[in-house]
């Protein structure tokens, strides 16, 4: 399901922003600002379509990484779409960057990092690129938009508004950037937390549908997004010590500096008190169903994996991907996220940045 498609119904002022665009000076950077369910996709969607329709070279960047069209969810991803299309789920991929997460909060630096790499990318074949943005647009929301702003360096904000609830965004642009404020649309249906979850759902199944399982040795990629790997390999001795105080058993254990960060499984069901100033601990269990991001050399995102299970001994890892086997020879990096999702599409909760 896509909640955006192809419409010519669109007000007028929807039409201006094309005959701007189609006179602009190319390329040109285009980005849509607007809160949840503000038609910020089904306006993209009018535009590319409206300039592919002109003959123009149109790129798409979907970073909308909790509402995402074009698949996977938990990236940001450029496509070239070169024929008509109803949804952005017919855009094939041209390039993902990982994110890990389906909402920015905690992850400021890649959803920035990720637009302005896929930005430089479009750059290079597109006379008009459209950066669909995330309806986070208040609170730290403000800060996101401006650092993603001052970095990729748009020449066109379009700003679909219900009120002034972008204001305080515009107003440090003004007189800088070419701005164009618009009013949502009458037509956009706003959609609840639940169906926003079946939309997921159905997307992150659709992804894995055609997975397979591949066994990973660890030791020869590079692991990112995590400490589970840094520091060095604590000892026999502080891993006993640590089992016998809090009734652990210590399945993997590293000191970073002067702190410890163990993976465990409780042993006995006791009320602890541990100084995470000291010592971090996660749980072994929560790192079934961890997304992964299966990186190239360039540090591009071929795709997804879901970990199945990790042996730390043997640093081998289950991983299951619809990933084929020569797209796996080109993997360099695994990189670590922050939500558990099964095949089937049901999420299993998101994770704190700092908890791995």
């Amino acid at each position: 399901m896509n909640k955006a498609r192809y419409t010519q119904e669109v007000p007028e002022d929807r039409r201006d922003i094309l005959r701007i665009l189609e006179n602009h000076k190319k390329p040109v950077k285009v980005m849509i600002l607007g809160g949840v369910d503000s038609g910020k996709t089904t306006l993209a969607t009018f535009l590319a379509n409206e300039l592919l329709s002109l003959g123009f070279k149109v790129a798409v960047i979907d970073s909308d990484i909790g509402q995402k069209g074009i698949l996977p969810p938990a990236t940001i991803s450029l496509g070239f779409p070169d024929v008509l299309f109803e949804s952005f789920g017919e855009i094939r991929a041209y390039k993902h960057y990982f994110v890990g997460s389906i909402t920015p909060n905690q992850f400021f630096g890649e959803m920035i990092a990720g637009v302005k790499i896929l930005t430089e990318e479009a750059e290079k074949k597109a006379d008009v690129t459209i950066i669909d943005t995330t309806g986070l647009i208040s609170g730290s929301g403000v800060e996101l938009k401006r650092m993603k702003i001052e970095t990729v360096k748009p020449d066109i904000l379009i700003a679909l508004q219900r009120a002034n609830e972008l204001e305080p965004i515009l107003k440090l642009f003004e007189g800088k950037i070419q701005i164009f404020r618009l009013k949502v649309s009458d037509r956009a249906r706003k959609f609840n937390r639940e169906e926003r979850r079946e939309i997921r759902k159905e997307k992150w199944r659709e992804y894995f549908k055609d997975s397979k399982t591949y066994t990973i040795d660890l030791s020869q990629l590079i692991i990112s997004g995590t400490q589970l790997f840094q520091g060095e390999e604590i000892n026999e001795n502080e891993k006993s010590l640590l089992e016998a105080l809090f009734k652990w058993l210590i399945i993997h254990g590293r000191k970073i500096g002067e702190k410890y960060f163990v993976i465990k499984a409780d042993v006995a069901n006791i009320p602890r008190q541990v100084d995470k100033n000291v010592l971090q601990y996660f749980d072994f269990e929560k790192l079934s169903n961890l997304v992964l991001g299966l990186i190239d050399r360039d540090g591009f995102c071929l795709g997804l994996g879901i970990l199945k299970f990790i042996n730390f001994r043997d640093m081998r890892a289950e991983i299951l991907t619809p990933l084929d086997e020569e797209t796996m020879k080109n993997v360099r990096e695994i990189r670590f996220g922050r939500i558990r999702v099964r095949e089937d599409g049901e999420e299993l909760g998101l994770l704190d940045r700092n908890a791995l």
